[in-house]
């Protein structure tokens, strides 16, 4: 007997989005969290446009447009000289419907915890995870609470509680890397200066010893004048030093104990700011130390880790929740296919085999940006920017990508992200449409492309046996080149009016693309027919018919 399919355990940002997806997909789990209530503390504002599509696809981005603030660019000075301008929405291009944004985390909690609401679940506050273990068919975890303490059994366990993860030191993973020695602060305050609204504001003044450089990062914030700043600590302020989780000495995250006051913070805008300013409206502030980790393995068994339980790197260029969102959303998806018994439990290795990668890659970035900046990186200003905007991130070597077989001349290669595009007409539809308006849906999805000379009926069996193949959880649709008439199809038909879906992703008539629910291409093959999109998914759908709870 199972209390539930699945236990969360952590209402972040990572928490409430595995949460959310799992109950938009019919999943039974329930949310517990140590605290007694969110908190209002502005720590992670990065968000980035590939998490804007994935909030596209959760029903979530009108709320997160109308509350956030358009990040324009940044603007760098060194020993008080503007040495660079950065303009972020010159860099991104037409396959990106989304740009940089900043929104406070207790705001992006906020709409996540009304998502979860809106499929019948929510969050059990003041309720922390005490032990688990686990056999063969499920997961017994230990929680407590004031009412005492309850154990929950569950088929599926997913851990992310942060950077001083329980679920992580209950497991024994290893969490190996190292910590800087510089402390920092953290203040949410209003600026009075003339600086241009939307743009990031990175200030430094060298050591002329060789010490840490003088920093102060100013990221605008939605309101006026509202900044999040971030600089050194004065001597008089120190870090708490965190005990060891699970012998790996984390030290990591806040310390609202050491919390700087307004004087400490204006005397680093006296120091470093390239205009006049004076702070205000103080909001919050605390101390911080930064680690950067990675654990050995994202899946034991049937227990899992994601974001901070996972990963912790420095937070430049807004990568930790980011990165942590994304970690829920590829997990999500498998574990409720597994769930509703149409794929193997092999699915869930694919987990680690995807975002493991990811992880130690973001680590490694972070740390590089951390100590020489952005240019740390080789490459040009729009790769590294699609890069920081996680637009870069796939999964080329993994288990569910179909190797191609031969390698296309344009677009997306398997395991890379699904670009949108627009310019796409439905016969019922007075408007044109954007391709991510036909993936916003919790399924697989694929594209049969149709030239002039394409076959009704190959494509119609085609799909049907696609269809079949995945258990009846697939969306199909007929994407028609410009001037193509095809008579007769038995799927939905989308014209490629403006030949833009040719284009971003070079398209040849009769080919096919499949579309994961996570917005990862599976799989492009040529021709279409033979059998070869049925077959790929049967990589993922091994098990049998779904039962009704699958939507």
């Amino acid at each position: 007997m199972f209390d539930t399919d699945v236990l969360v355990v952590g209402a972040g940002p990572v928490g409430l989005t595995a949460a959310a997806e799992l109950r938009r997909r019919g999943v039974e789990c329930r949310v517990v969290d140590r605290l007694a209530a969110p908190q209002l503390y502005a720590k992670a504002v990065g968000v980035q446009p590939r998490t804007l599509e994935i909030w596209d696809a959760m029903g979530l981005a009108r709320q997160a447009l109308d509350g956030a603030l358009l990040l324009r660019g940044q603007l760098v000075f060194v020993d008080g000289r503007q040495v660079s301008r950065l303009e972020l929405e010159l860099e991104l291009a037409p396959d990106v419907p989304y740009r940089f944004a900043a929104l406070p985390q207790y705001a992006t909690e906020r709409l996540l915890a009304d998502c979860l609401v809106s499929h019948g679940g929510g969050v059990e506050r003041g309720r922390e995870l005490v032990s688990l273990d686990q056999d063969a068919d499920g997961v017994r975890a230990v929680i407590r609470s004031p009412e005492g303490v309850e154990t929950v059994r569950c088929r599926y366990l997913v851990g992310c509680d942060g950077a001083h993860s329980v679920v992580r030191r209950a497991l024994g993973l290893s969490f190996e890397g190292g910590a800087f020695d510089e402390q920092y602060m953290l203040g949410d305050v209003e600026l009075d200066w003339d600086m241009p609204p939307g743009y990031a504001v990175r200030a430094t003044r060298r050591d002329p010893v060789g010490g840490p450089d003088d920093i102060l990062v100013c990221i605008p914030l939605p309101g006026h004048g509202r900044y999040r700043m971030s600089m050194l600590v004065p001597p008089e302020l120190g870090v708490a030093e965190h005990g060891g989780a699970g012998g790996t000495g984390v030290r990591h995250g806040l310390d609202s104990a050491n919390a700087p006051e307004l004087h400490q913070l204006q005397a680093v805008l006296d120091r470093l700011a390239p205009r006049p300013a004076t702070a205000s409206a103080l909001r919050w502030s605390s101390a911080f130390r930064i680690s950067h980790r990675l654990v050995d393995r994202y899946r034991v068994g049937r227990v899992f880790v994601a974001g901070d339980a996972a990963h912790i790197h420095p937070p430049t260029g807004a990568q930790g929740m980011n990165t942590g969102i994304q970690d829920a959303y590829n997990l999500a998806w498998k574990l409720a296919l597994v769930l509703h018994l149409v794929a193997d439990e092999s699915l869930l290795d694919s987990y680690h085999a995807e975002r493991h990668p990811v992880g130690e890659e973001v680590v490694g970035r972070t740390v590089r940006h951390a100590r020489a900046g952005i240019e740390a990186d080789p490459g040009s200003v729009r790769t590294l920017l699609r890069r920081e905007a996680q637009l870069l991130v796939g999964y080329p070597d993994s288990p569910l990508s179909e190797p191609p077989g031969e390698v296309p001349a344009a677009g997306p290669a398997p395991g890379e992200r699904a670009p949108d595009c627009g310019g796409l007409l439905r016969d019922l539809a007075g408007y044109r449409m954007r391709l991510f308006d036909l993936l916003r849906g919790p399924r697989h999805t694929l594209l049969l492309y149709g030239g002039a000379d394409a076959r009704p009926a190959v494509l119609d069996d085609c799909a049907a046996e696609a269809v079949a193949a995945a258990h009846g959880l697939l969306d199909v649709y007929a994407v028609l080149a410009p001037g193509a008439r095809l008579d007769g199809l038995r799927m939905p038909v989308v014209h490629d009016a403006d030949g833009a879906f040719r284009a971003g992703y070079g398209a040849r008539d009769g080919e096919a693309f499949l579309v994961r629910p996570d917005g990862y291409l599976g799989a492009r093959l040529l021709p279409a027919d033979g059998g070869g999109p049925a077959e790929h998914l049967r990589r993922t759908f091994t098990g049998p018919e779904p039962d009704d709870r699958v939507s």
